[in-house]
């Protein structure tokens, strides 16, 4: 079902400008490692009907450790903020990282409705759950202290990374995601990411939808499980990615920055041709 295509330096913007609807989830805006620069000029460069923050936008766990806050940082919540005030539907469902904003759940602030999970339908008739996806996570679920844990050791892979990057650059090689290699290579990652796609296939089941966009993971992904589209919207620390629906229904992964490797795209679909979800 997933169609892979090369992409480019000179190709990173050559997708649509405007577009039906934008996914976008973990950003980590107060974090020294988020790429805001990179999430403000696709913002800037794009059109949409419908916004969808998918939680971690805001690191409040990041900021408690220490407070960093750049001009761009600034500018994301500007350039998100005015979209919401031009016809733009913005909605954010808060994540763990920012789950101070459950406190607020069914306001509409500044335009945005903060909602913890929402259902969106595609033109032709899907029904896709969106939710950030730390209710799958059982460290998060049952231990905060645990998924602080795992935060700080995410913290310092992106230190590490950035110095192999830096000598790697020296070199005139590509940019290398060591954090993304652990993910792939290291059996309990490999296990606790299956786990996960799994938890969120029986959740779609069960609300009777037919696929469902999380975040939470930093893995970008379009795929299929036990009969459910699984989206990721990936992150904008180092994927640099969002899902964008076009307005035919096609669901699009794209890459944002020169790190990028593939697209994928979950082409629309007759709407008789779904199956049941549940």
């Amino acid at each position: 079902m997933d169609v892979t295509t090369p992409a480019t330096k000179s190709d990173q913007f050559a997708f649509a400008r405007h577009v039906r609807s934008i996914w976008i989830s973990d950003v980590h805006l107060g974090f020294s490692g988020c790429s805001a620069d990179h999430l403000l000029k696709f913002l800037r460069r794009m059109r949409c009907e419908n916004l969808y923050l998918v939680g971690d936008i805001v690191d409040f766990w990041a900021l408690k450790k220490r407070r960093f806050w750049s001009q761009d940082h600034n500018n994301v919540i500007r350039s998100i903020l005015g979209k919401a005030k031009h016809d733009t539907r913005v909605v954010f469902i808060p994540g763990n990282h920012d789950e101070v904003m459950r406190d607020y759940l069914g306001l509409a602030l500044g335009n945005v409705e903060i909602a913890n999970e929402i259902v969106h339908e595609t033109p032709d008739g899907r029904r896709l759950l969106v939710l950030h996806g730390d209710q799958f996570d059982g460290a998060v679920l049952n231990s905060k202290l645990l998924g602080m844990i795992g935060s700080g050791l995410y913290d310092l892979l992106l230190k590490m990374n950035g110095w192999v990057n830096r000598v790697r650059s020296w070199m005139g090689l590509e940019y290398w995601s060591l954090a993304a290699f652990l993910k792939q290579r290291v059996k309990n990652a490999v296990k606790y990411i299956s786990n996960f796609e799994q938890a969120v296939a029986k959740a779609a089941h069960h609300h009777d939808v037919h696929g469902l966009i999380c975040g939470h993971i930093h893995r970008p992904e379009i795929s299929r499980i036990d009969g459910i589209d699984y989206l990721n919207c990936g992150d904008w620390v180092e994927s640099c990615t969002a899902l964008i629906e076009h307005f035919d229904g096609t669901i699009e992964l794209i890459h944002c920055a020169d790190r990028s490797a593939i697209l994928k795209r979950l082409p629309a679909q007759a709407h008789a041709d779904l199956p049941d979800a549940a």
